[in-house]
């Protein structure tokens, strides 16, 4: 059933346009441009083989809206041009969210290894967050992909997805910049996340591109929180996951190439409390003078579209 916004909240969120504007903050992270290391397959299920996913980490320190990303890939056995579908997941860490994994098949603390990885530690979870799921084949995101130039990675990770496989050798292709627009916005709660776009190629793949590790021109992460490297896995190894860098290529660690952009909310509500959503609208209200802005401001469609991201924000 769909939470109605009450006269009080509306009354609220219309005082607010009256009251002294709160300084609206941008958000944006970047893990830098690609450093021509690695390409690592991202793909959904199809005519080109079984999904297999590539993930990598960044850390959110207020209620934040995201609103679009950008990501990089090597094309190879086809164009850009032949891009036909963008997926994004978003993922908690392995062991700070037990609700999204099992951990009782895993050997417990510190390493949760499984017959089939040697550690779980600071991986993507099990299962992704199920709200969170946006796809361009059901109109939830819009994406744009340009042509960059040819380019070429020293190794890569395809259907090779075991420990001590040390990639596939080099690859050569097109570079890809992809940017997503997402119609239904990610609302997402302070915490540490993994980032994984898909992306359907006709005859041919798509690689998620390596950025320097540590971040060299980009988004740097906040004392006390780690840059944790990027993970891969396919259909026969879910629901476990592999390091690319440590686990698969033995040597060296890897950030992939991606960008998010958006606003925080500073004020909003606690998910789960009976007020989440009054506070949360009162909060945007104030930030960005008004519902009607802020749906605008955080790319919403309209009004209704942002109240069912807040009752789903509340609900998480």
């Amino acid at each position: 059933m769909r939470t109605r916004i009450s006269a009080t909240v509306l009354t609220l969120a219309f005082a607010a346009c009256f009251a002294p504007a709160a300084r609206a903050d941008g958000f944006s992270f970047t893990t830098g441009s690609p450093d021509g290391k690695l390409g690592a397959l991202s793909r959904p299920a199809g005519a080109q083989g079984p999904e297999t996913e590539t993930a990598d980490d960044f850390f959110l320190t207020q209620p934040t809206v995201i609103s679009g990303a950008t990501v990089h890939g090597l094309i190879t056995g086809s164009a850009v041009s032949n891009i036909a579908r963008v997926e994004v997941e978003i993922y908690h860490v392995f062991q700070e969210f037990p609700k999204d994994s099992n951990l009782d098949r895993t050997s417990g603390p510190p390493a949760f290894s499984t017959a089939n990885v040697p550690t779980r530690t600071n991986s993507p979870s099990d299962h992704e967050i199920d709200t969170a799921t946006r796809d361009s084949d059901d109109g939830s995101l819009s994406f744009v992909a340009t042509r960059i130039s040819d380019f070429q990675v020293q190794n890569t990770v395809i259907e090779q997805i075991r420990v001590l496989s040390h990639g596939e050798g080099p690859g050569l292709g097109e570079q890809a910049e992809i940017h997503i627009t997402f119609s239904r916005p990610l609302f997402l709660l302070p915490g540490h996340y993994f980032f994984r776009p898909e992306v359907q190629v006709s005859g041919g793949n798509f690689l998620f591109l390596s950025a320097p590790k540590p971040i060299v021109s980009g988004t740097s992460f906040f004392a006390g929180v780690n840059d944790l490297q990027a993970w891969i896995r396919n259909e026969n190894l879910k629901p476990d996951w592999l390091r690319i860098g440590t686990d698969i290529v033995g040597a060296g660690t890897f950030n992939m190439t991606f960008s998010l952009s958006g606003n925080t909310v500073p004020e909003a509500g606690t998910p789960g409390q009976a007020n989440c959503h009054g506070q949360t609208v009162s909060a945007m209200a104030v930030e960005f003078g008004g519902i009607d802005a802020s749906a605008l401001t955080l790319g919403y469609s309209n009004t209704t579209a942002l109240q069912d991201g807040i009752r789903v924000f509340c609900e998480e």
